[in-house]
């Protein structure tokens, strides 16, 4: 990182380590590899070692928007062949998935449960704010890709309505 006091003070990245830390916890609680945040110009990418001990750390430079789609996309888009025709409901952040309000609870919508626009399909739980996915248009839910309590990338399908 550069050293405001020997460089150019308007072009010297600021930390939120408090944001870093928060992230990382992130990623211990959620079981996930890596997580990226973006605000304006700002972006931090914290990414969990390999390597026994699991440390997480904020690794510095740009993104490569190919590769970390491509990983993304094989480990979680569906098999266009096999999938049911209809909207596919994709997760907008990175967090935990819920299917229901609280533990025990009747979920928000099972598969062949019909539902309005608007309706809670899930909740995502991310930095500790419950995050209610909706329904964006009206039909049947066709499947559901997650279950309850499930870590979940971004743009990850969730359900399908048809």
């Amino acid at each position: 990182m550069a050293d405001p006091a020997k460089g150019d003070k308007s072009s010297a990245m600021r930390v939120d380590t408090k944001l870093v830390r928060e992230l990382a916890a992130l990623l211990d609680s959620s079981n996930l590899s890596e997580i990226e945040v973006e605000d304006g110009d700002r972006r931090i990418k914290v990414r969990r070692d390999g390597t026994a001990g699991g440390a997480a750390h904020p690794v510095p430079g740009p993104h490569a928007p190919a590769a970390a789609a491509s990983a993304s996309e094989s480990a979680a888009a569906p098999a266009a062949d096999s999938e049911p025709a209809g909207t596919v409901v994709k997760s907008p952040m990175v967090g935990t998935a819920f299917l229901s309000p609280e533990p025990g609870a009747k979920p928000f919508a099972s598969v062949g449960d019909k539902v309005k626009a608007g309706d809670t399909l899930v909740i995502i739980e991310a930095m500790k704010v419950m995050n209610p996915i909706t329904a964006p248009t009206a039909g049947t839910i066709r499947k559901l890709y997650v279950s309850d309590a499930q870590p979940v990338e971004f743009d990850q399908p969730l359900a399908i309505i048809g």
